[in-house]
């Protein structure tokens, strides 16, 4: 009987330890969702800005190893 009632009481906190992950992982995704909106419109902003991503690179650079 009091094996019975222990598997009982493991169960019972397996099954709300599960409940509340659950919960985690949805406020997860929301963050995430909304993550992915905010650099989407961060992207639309800049695409009616026609702003350009800086480019790192050199011509002096690229000049020195034009016979390679």
């Amino acid at each position: 009987m009091k094996s019975i009632k222990a598997l009982l009481v493991v169960t019972a906190l397996s099954i709300s330890s599960l409940a509340m992950a659950e919960g985690g992982a949805d406020r997860t995704f929301a963050r995430m969702e909304q993550a992915r909106q905010t650099s989407l419109e961060a992207y639309r902003v800049a695409q009616q800005q026609k702003v350009e991503a800086p480019v790192a690179s050199s011509p002096t650079e690229q000049a020195e190893h034009t016979n390679c």
